[in-house]
C-alpha cells in the first residue's frame, strides 16, 4: 500500500500509537501542536540535523531501518558531544506519496530501536510530501549540569578519542563495492568483496552507528566534539573554537584490525580514512595532561600551530581535510 493510500491523518495516528505513551517530563506529546515538557535539573541543550537523499544517503545502499537508527543516532552524538544526557526527539520526514507504507514502518522501526537505546521519547514533528526524495531530519533536547564546549582547549591540554576511527568510511567504500543494502540489523551476512567477520563491523559502523556516551570523560574533558567529518576537520574547528593549535601523531590514532585489512584489499589508506574519512561519532576531547583518561591520546593542544607527525617521523601541516557540503 502506497502512503498516499493511507493519508496523513492515519500516518499520524499510527505514530501516535507506536510512540505516544506517557513518559515522565512529557505533559503534552504528540497530538498537541506543541510539545509541553516539564524541564529537567541542568542546563537545556538543543540540536538538529538533517539527512537527505543523494547528500547524505543513497537508498539504493541503506535499508529504511538503518536510515531510521542513523538520524536518531547522529542528533544523540551531538548531546553527548556536549556532556549531556539526550530526552525528547522532534522528527520531520518528507517522502514521495508513492512510498510504500513498508518503508515507513522499517523506518518508524530503526528510529524506535534507536530511542529505546538512548533513553529518548519522541514528542512531535511533521510530515510532508517531497518531490526530490526523501528527507528527514531529527530535532533533539537534552540537558547537562556542565556543558562541554569545543571553546575550552587550553596548551598543555592532551587530546583523546574514545575509539577506532576510519571504520564508518571503510564501510562507505565496501558498501559501494557491494552495490546494494546489507540488512545487519537483521542478520544478513555476504562473503564478497572479503570474509564476512571483517566486513560486518565496518559495515555496521557505517550504517547503524552508535553514539559514544561520554560518561567516562565528561567530568575531566576540557573541550570535546563528535568526530562526524572526520578527525582533521573536526579538530580543526575545536582548534579554532579554542584559539588554539594542535600536535597529532598519526601513528597513535587508533584503527581497528578489520579496517586495516579492508583498506589493504580495497587499495586505500587506512590512516587517510581515519583522519577525514568522518562519520565514526567518536568522540573528540581535550583534558589537563595529570589526568588519567581511559582513552587513546593522539597528541596535544599547542598554542597556535597546527602540526601532524607523519607515520615516519616527519612533521606537516595539519590540514583540515573531512567532509565540507558544497564541495
Amino acid at each position: 500500500m502506497k502512503i498516499a493510500e493511507i493519508g496523513e491523518v492515519s500516518l499520524l495516528r499510527g505514530i501516535r500509537e507506536k510512540f505516544g505513551a506517557p513518559s515522565r517530563g512529557i505533559i503534552a506529546g504528540i497530538g498537541d501542536d506543541c510539545a509541553v515538557l516539564r524541564p529537567s535539573y541542568g542546563n537545556l541543550l538543543l540540536t538538529t540535523d538533517m539527512m537527505v537523499e543523494g547528500v547524505h544517503f543513497d537508498r539504493r545502499l541503506i535499508t529504511p531501518y538503518q536510515l531510521g537508527f542513523k538520524i536518531v543516532s547522529v542528533n544523540v552524538s551531538d548531546i553527548y558531544a556536549t556532556g549531556g544526557r539526550p530526552r525528547f526527539l522532534l522528527l520531520d520526514v518528507a517522502m514521495g506519496s508513492d512510498m510504500d507504507k513498508r518503508f515507513l514502518e522499517d523506518f518508524l522501526d530503526g528510529v524506535g530501536d534507536a530511542m529505546a537505546r538512548y533513553g529518548v521519547k519522541l514528542v512531535g514533528g511533521d510530515l510532508s510530501a517531497s518531490r526530490r526524495g526523501i528527507v528527514t531530519a531529527g530535532t533533539l533536547l537534552g540537558y547537562s549540569k556542565r556543558p562541554i564546549l569545543r571553546s575550552g582547549a587550553r596548551p598543555g591540554d592532551r587530546i583523546y578519542v574514545s575509539g577506532n576511527l576510519g571504520d564508518s568510511a571503510c564501510g562507505l567504500h565496501l558498501l559501494k563495492s557491494i552495490k546494494r543494502p546489507v540488512p545487519v540489523e537483521s542478520g544478513a551476512r555476504i562473503d564478497r568483496p572479503m570474509k564476512w567477520r571483517t566486513m560486518k563491523p565496518l559495515l555496521a559502523r557505517h550504517l547503524l552507528p552508535e553514539a559514544r556516551n561520554p560518561g567516562p570523560f565528561s567530568r575531566h574533558a576540557t573541550a570535546m566534539i563528535d568526530v562526524s567529518d572526520g578527525l582533521f576537520i573536526d579538530l580543526s574547528r575545536l582548534c579554532d573554537e579554542s584559539r588554539v593549535g594542535a600536535l597529532v601523531c598519526l601513528k597513535e590514532i587508533p584503527l581497528s584490525p578489520e579496517m586495516r585489512k579492508a583498506a589493504s584489499a580495497l587499495g586505500l589508506e587506512p590512516y587517510g580514512l581515519a583522519s577525514s574519512g568522518g562519520e565514526d561519532y567518536e568522540l573528540l576531547f581535550t583534558a589537563r595532561p595529570e589526568k588519567k583518561i581511559n582513552a587513546c591520546c593522539i597528541g596535544e593542544i599547542t598554542e597556535s600551530e597546527r602540526i601532524v607527525i607523519d607515520i615516519d617521523g616527519t612533521e606537516k601541516p595539519l590540514t583540515p581535510e573531512g567532509y565540507e557540503h558544497w564541495h
